[in-house]
This record gives C-alpha cells, structure tokens and sequence, in this order.
C-alpha cells in the first residue's frame, strides 16, 4: 500500500479532537504541518468551526446583525472545508502519481472521492459526540434519551460502514482498479468574476 497511514487510527484521532476541542482549541502548529494526517485534522477543526456556527445561526433570539455575521462566517468556512477536501485529494494523488501507480484497462472512477469519504466521517464523528452529549443531558425525559440512544446507535453503525468504503476506495486505487481525478470547485458565488451581485458592485464603484 503506498498510502503510508492507517484509516483506524485516523478516524480513532477525529473522534479523540472532537472531545479535546470542546475543552480548548487546538495550537496553531498543531494544524499547520502538511502531511496526510494533519491535514485530515485541519479539515476535520473546519467542520467543528462550521458546525458551531450552524448552531449560533439557528438562534431565534440573535439580533439580525449577528445572525449575518454569523452566515458570513458559515461561507468562508464552507469554502474553507471544500477546498480542504480538493488539497486531501490532491495529495493522495500525487502519492500515486510518484509511485507510478498505473490504472487498469477497465478502472473506473468513484463517484464520492477519498476526501469527500473524510469529509462526512468528520461530520459523523461530531455527531456523534454531540447526540452522545443529549444522551448525558441532565433533566430530560426517558423519552428524550431513548430516541437520542437509538440515532448513536445508527451514527456507529455509519461510521463503521463508511470505514469500509474508504477502505476499499483506497485499496482499488492502490491496485489501480479505481483511478482519481482532482477537478477544481467551480465555485461560482464566492468568485467576485463570477457572481454577478459582486461584479457588477464593482464595475459601478
């Protein structure tokens, strides 16, 4: 295998920071390093970004103000998140570019990358922690937990199923059964040359 990681222990590392990030944010060095790993983790504290300020934009009591504060910041992390998962790709493929991994005749592509498999094993690593955090709720009814114990319960079972996937995606494109392609977001709204309420603000300053 030329991918020189192991996915348990990556996916056991998200598990671990979504519970050290709730006690304090992480050092700036820690996510600046530039192997696979780290990277995994810097796009793993966008998603925790993200789904904090999910939770502040649903406030029904925010000022108007905050609320759009809070939906700015929502768009820059999200772009933040998918441009995360593009540099993940990209390094898996340029891993298999320098070892000469050479495709099948009849290799096909996946349909979901390597990074977009990371990128929802994030999302199902917070949620985990936080449908457990429902689960330990003081002052809640039976009722309450049962149905929060019964979505952890399919949220382990995802995580598993997800493992395997991945797994198996890494697997095929080592073997060249699979092949990967890095195609550039196209990303229209956050392009001040592509969104027109942006460019035409400039063309009338």
């Amino acid at each position: 295998m030329v991918f020189l990681f192991k996915i348990t222990e990556l996916l056991e590392k998200q598990l671990k920071e979504v519970l050290q990030w709730h006690v304090k944010s992480p050092e700036t060095d820690y996510l600046e390093t530039s192997d696979f790993p780290s990277l995994v983790s810097r796009q793993h504290y966008v998603n925790f970004e993200l789904w904090h300020q999910e939770d502040m934009a649903r406030d029904p009591d925010a000022p108007d103000s905050k609320i759009a504060a809070v939906k700015r910041a929502i768009d820059v992390l999200n772009q933040r998140r998918n441009d995360m998962i593009e540099q993940m790709d990209q390094y898996l493929l340029n891993v298999l570019k320098k070892n000469n991994i050479h495709y099948t005749e009849n290799a096909e592509m996946n349909s979901e990358t390597p990074g977009s498999i990371i990128d929802r094993l994030s999302i199902n690593a917070l949620k985990i922690y936080h449908m457990d955090e429902e689960i330990q709720r003081p002052n809640v009814a039976d009722e309450h937990r049962k149905k929060c114990s019964g979505k952890l319960s399919v949220l382990n079972e995802q995580r598993i199923d997800l493992k395997k996937s991945l797994e198996t995606l890494l697997a095929d494109l080592n073997n060249g059964k699979k092949r990967l392609k890095v195609y550039q977001q196209m990303k229209m709204y956050n392009d001040e040359n592509l969104n027109p309420i942006l460019y035409k603000k400039e063309k009338n300053k």
